[in-house]
C-alpha cells in the first residue's frame, strides 16, 4: 500500500514544529537550513512512491469559497458542516489548490498549473517546484484536468507560455467548450475568466494536444474520463508495480463530498452529469480501496472514499516512513 512519506511531510512544516527531513537528497531541507535565520515561507511538500514513480503533492495556495457556492445545500448547512470539519473561515470554506508532480526518473509530468493569483492567496506553485530544485522549463508535460481558471492560470500567468518545453494535454471536449464564443456569451460572469484564459492557453501553446477519451500518456500514466464537472473533466491514474493512485481533480470537494452526490459546486457545467459520475465513482472507489488525490481537499489531498454504515466518507490516507 503506498504511503505518504513522513519525512517529506514533516520537513514541509515550519522549522521547529517537527523534526526530520525530506527523502534523502531532496533540496528543500537544505534550502530551509540555509535560510533558517530569516523569515521564510515554507512551501509544503509530500511525496509517495507508486512503483517506479515518485508523486509529489504541491500547492499553489488557497482561497475561501462562500458558503452559498454549494447548490443542493443551504449556506447555513454548508457552514455547519465546515465548522464541524474545521475548514470554516469567516468568508467561507477553505479550499486548497493542490497540484501533483509525477516523476519516473526520465519525465516530469505536472497535473494542473494552479490559479496563479487569479483566486485567493495563490501563485505559490513556482516556489513549490523551486523547493524541489526545478524551474518551469524543466517540466516535460502538463495535463490540465479541465479548463477552469484555478487549474490552468499558471500556464499563462503574466501573458507568457510559462512551460515552454512541456507537452500540454487537455481533453478535446473542454477545449471546444471553453473556446466557443457562443458558450462564452451565454455564460455567467464568474466563468468569464475561465473563457478568457482558455483562449490564451490555445494561443500561447500552439502544440497543445487536444486528447479524446481515455488513453495512456506514458507507460503507467493514463487519462480517466470523469466528465460532468466540465464537459471534458478528466482524472489521471498512475500505476506501477501493483500500486496505483487516481488524481480525481474536482470530482471531490471538501465538506460536501463524498457524503452526498446531490451537492454541487457553483462552477459545475452539468450538474446532472456530475451527480451521475459521482454516483458511479464513489461506490467503486470505496469497494476497490482506491488511493485518491483531490485538488481541493486539505493538503496533501490524499485519501480514500470509504463506506461507513451505508454512508460514504473521506478517509485521509495514512502517512509513514516506507519500509
Amino acid at each position: 500500500m503506498p504511503q505518504i512519506s513522513r519525512r517529506a511531510f514533516a520537513s514541509a512544516l515550519p522549522l521547529g514544529l517537527l523534526g526530520g527531513g525530506l527523502i534523502s537528497g531532496a533540496p528543500a531541507l537544505a534550502a530551509a537550513q540555509n535560510t533558517a535565520k530569516a523569515p521564510v515561507s515554507i512551501t509544503p511538500l509530500a511525496q509517495i512512491r507508486i512503483g517506479r514513480f515518485t508523486v509529489t503533492a504541491l500547492t499553489d495556495g488557497y482561497a475561501d469559497m462562500p458558503f452559498d457556492y454549494f447548490p443542493g445545500r443551504t449556506p447555513a448547512e454548508v457552514e455547519q458542516a465546515a465548522v464541524a470539519q474545521f475548514t470554516a473561515r469567516p468568508s467561507g470554506v477553505r479550499f486548497l489548490f493542490n497540484q501533483y508532480l509525477i516523476d519516473d526518473g526520465e519525465r516530469r509530468i505536472l497535473i494542473d498549473a494552479g490559479a496563479a493569483g487569479s483566486i485567493g492567496q495563490t501563485g505559490k506553485l513556482p516556489q513549490a517546484l523551486g523547493a524541489l530544485g526545478l524551474q518551469l522549463d524543466q517540466i516535460d508535460a502538463v495535463i490540465v484536468t479541465h479548463m477552469h481558471q484555478d487549474h490552468m492560470g499558471g500556464l499563462i500567468a503574466g501573458g507568457r507560455n510559462n512551460y515552454p518545453k512541456a507537452e500540454l494535454y487537455i481533453d478535446r471536449r473542454d477545449v471546444t467548450h471553453w473556446t466557443d464564443p457562443a458558450k462564452r456569451s451565454g455564460a455567467p460572469d464568474y466563468l468569464q475568466t475561465s473563457f478568457k484564459m482558455a483562449e490564451e492557453v490555445v494561443r500561447l501553446y500552439p502544440k497543445l494536444q487536444a486528447i479524446d477519451g481515455e488513453r495512456e500518456i506514458v507507460r503507467g500514466v493514463s487519462i480517466v474520463d470523469l466528465t460532468g464537472h466540465t464537459p471534458g473533466h478528466i482524472g489521471v491514474r498512475v500505476e506501477d508495480d501493483g500500486k496505483s493512485l487516481i488524481m480525481v481533480s474536482d470530482m471531490i470537494f471538501p465538506v460536501v463530498h463524498p457524503g452526498a452526490t446531490d451537492v454541487f459546486f457553483l462552477f459545475e457545467q452539468d450538474r446532472a452529469a456530475a451527480k451521475a459520475m459521482r454516483d458511479r465513482f464513489f461506490p467503486r472507489a470505496a469497494s476497490e480501496g482506491a488511493l485518491i488525490a483531490a485538488t481541493h481537499m486539505p493538503f496533501p489531498g490524499l485519501g480514500r472514499v470509504v463506506a461507513d454504515r451505508g454512508q460514504m466518507r473521506w478517509e485521509v490516507a495514512d502517512w509513514a516512513l516506507q519500509d
